[in-house]
């Protein structure tokens, strides 16, 4: 019976290049540099002086992106809400090593990620990664207040970089092909996060840089007013063409596998229909557009006056004069009420709802709320006081989210700064707006609360719990606000949110060390053997249970707890896996077992009376067609 193996993401990485370059491999293992180079051609770079971003650290950086945590996740069912029926999740741990073990469960998967980093202002909570022991860093971090980066440190931006360019590397992999990430940053590390980001993610798929307006007001005791910050975008696979949904596209642009950002939803409420025009609502557009064309610079008469128009300096019309004449015998062309001014055109909400319309760069603070709003909205929660100083707003997340999510594309939303959790809020609230089934992982450091802070006096001792209570008030919240839109209509409209199938509930998760004892106890020795040895005896078989799933990329599905023969199992995504860390396993529970048909059966290897007893399971269950049977 073989044993589980640790996976390791330089060894996925060597596979693909096995994959693109078979013939780069020598003697086993062995790269060909030199068969590399003769393969990429003239693609390759060999001159001394070349463009790019290095500082120090980077290699280490990398190396630490891609060793394998020796962590796990364990569950804390007391701290969540709903645990059988929600797909959300809110995992307290570091977040490159949460990110790491979730790589084989949401590999190509998440849609969006938002994360609001420390902004390295000199005071914020800086990641501080040990290169040697990562489980033994964090656990030192999680016993300490938020520290600081002052500029006057040598590796001020060195460490911050370090901090930022693992955890983006890992989190690349987990985006779909279609996904994209969103990064708030100020002009501290604005320059460096956009060369990070244009290494991992490829300068091409840069998607904008986006200015918010995060201050409305003045704040007159330095020489400017900084009023902004930035929201920096990147996609997976950006499309490079045909990004603006039109007529002639519609059959194919939601289907291409790339990103580009959505239509904004038109307003339905901007539409009427005056004249009971059998098309529906409508609203009246100006007819001419900006600069200007010769072939769409003739005069216009109008029918009722015989007034004559040319179009406004600098600007001509939409169409040539023979299209012109067609939309007006089509009743598509207006004079305004009084038939005195300048021909406008009549666009239909049905014929234009599919496309929307597009959204900007410019992110003002009536769009997407400040930083002060972001605040109010915590006091409102908290009944008084904000338990962070600069939260995000909500509305500036939920725009986000309608650039990227569709409401029935069951996305995954992915935050590993969590912070004041305003992504969870947002994506309940947009869910209870348009009927969506986004799912959020939230990831965030358990950081220790200062106590002399209003949050350590109101009975808080990390950020993970202010962030937990946070999703559970803003649920009950929208629920109740729902339940009284539903009394208030006296019937559940098409339009409304039934709020008894709302997802406001979350499982919880921490950070801890693997349940497994390494092979020779030494993280060498696990690296070598790539085997586990002996379980940890401290933990329960559910905490095993969900770390056999992580390495099997099962975390996310569900688990039926099966009882045979008095010993419990567990069938994990709907019987692909079968788990039973029980002792003294019959003959009748293997019968039992092969009857359910699971792909992949695992036992304890001390499960068993002898090796006959084990040997006999193992013939029963491969004759029954189980494809993998496993021991811990």
């Amino acid at each position: 019976m073989d044993k589980i193996k640790v996976e390791n993401l330089a060894t996925e990485n060597i596979q693909k290049l096995k994959d693109l370059f078979p013939a780069i491999f020598t003697d086993g293992e062995m790269i060909d540099l030199d068969m590399l180079k003769i393969l990429l051609g003239e693609n390759l770079d060999e001159k001394q002086e070349k463009y790019q971003f290095t500082w120090n650290g980077k290699n280490k950086t990398i190396k630490n992106a891609q060793t394998t945590s020796l962590g796990t996740l364990i569950p804390e069912i007391q701290k969540s809400r709903d645990w059988d029926r929600t797909g959300n999740y809110y995992i307290e741990g570091d977040n490159l090593e949460v990110l790491k073990l979730l790589q084989k469960t949401y590999f190509n998967k998440v849609k969006l990620i938002y994360i609001d980093p420390p902004y390295n202002t000199g005071n914020d909570f800086v990641y501080k990664d040990n290169f040697k022991e990562s489980i033994q860093n964090y656990i030192e971090q999680t016993n300490q207040t938020a520290s600081s980066n002052p500029d006057t440190n040598g590796r001020f931006h060195t460490d911050w970089i370090n901090m930022m360019y693992s955890r983006l590397l890992v989190s690349r992999n987990l985006l779909q092909e279609e996904g994209v990430i969103f990064i708030s940053i100020n002009d501290t590390e604005q320059a460096n996060l956009r060369k990070i980001c244009d290494e991992i993610f490829g300068e091409f798929n840069f998607v904008a840089m986006f200015p918010w307006q995060s201050r409305a007001s003045i704040q007159n005791d330095t020489d400017i007013s900084i009023s902004h910050e930035y929201v920096l975008s990147y996609a997976k696979n950006r499309r490079q063409s045909d990004r603006r949904l039109k007529e002639n596209n519609s059959s194919t642009w939601y289907n291409t596998k790339s990103f580009v950002c959505l239509p904004i939803p038109l307003d339905k409420d901007n539409y009427s229909n005056p004249d009971n025009d059998p098309r529906g609502a409508w609203k009246a557009d100006p007819f001419d557009a900006p600069n200007i064309r010769q072939n769409l610079s003739y005069c216009i008469t109008n029918p009722q006056t015989g007034e004559k128009y040319l179009p406004p300096n600098g600007r001509h019309w939409r169409t040539e004069e023979s299209s012109y004449f067609r939309l007006y015998e089509d009743n598509r062309i207006l004079f305004g009420k009084s038939g005195n001014s300048r021909p406008q055109l009549k666009v239909f909400y049905e014929e234009k709802k599919m496309f929307g319309s597009i959204d900007n760069t410019w992110w003002d603070n009536v769009k997407c709320g400040t930083a002060t709003n972001g605040t109010k909205e915590l006091i409102d929660i908290f009944d008084g006081f904000s338990p962070f100083d600069t939260p995000k707003p909500k509305k500036l997340i939920k725009q986000i989210l309608k650039l990227v999510s569709q409401p029935m594309n069951n996305d995954i939303i992915l935050d590993f700064f969590s912070g004041s959790a305003t992504t969870a809020h947002s994506v309940i609230d947009l869910n209870a707006d348009d009927g969506g089934n986004r799912k959020f992982i939230m990831v965030q450091l358990p950081e220790i609360i200062d106590t002399k802070s209003e949050a350590y006096k109101a009975g808080y001792k990390n950020i993970c719990e202010i962030g937990e209570e946070r999703i559970r008030r803003v649920g009950d919240q929208i629920v109740r606000d729902l339940k009284e839109k539903q009394k208030s209509k006296g019937m559940l409209e098409d339009n409304l949110v039934d709020p008894d199938k709302l997802d406001i509930g979350f499982k919880v998760f921490r950070l801890d060390s693997s349940n497994f004892t390494p092979f020779e106890g030494t993280r060498e020795g696990i690296q070598a053997s790539l085997d586990f040895e002996t379980i940890n005896k401290a933990r329960s078989d559910k905490e095993v249970l969900y770390e056999i799933m992580l390495k099997y990329g099962v975390f996310d599905k569900s688990i039926d707890e099966i009882i045979i023969e008095g010993k419990t199992g567990y069938s994990v995504g709907s019987g692909y896996l079968y788990v039973c860390l029980d002792k003294d396993i019959s003959n009748k529970m293997i019968d039992e077992i092969a009857k359910l048909k699971p792909r992949t059966v695992i036992f304890d290897e001390t499960g068993f009376k002898d090796d006959n007893s084990k040997d006999n399971a193992i013939y029963a269950l491969i004759k029954a067609g189980v494809e993998e049977i496993k021991s811990i």
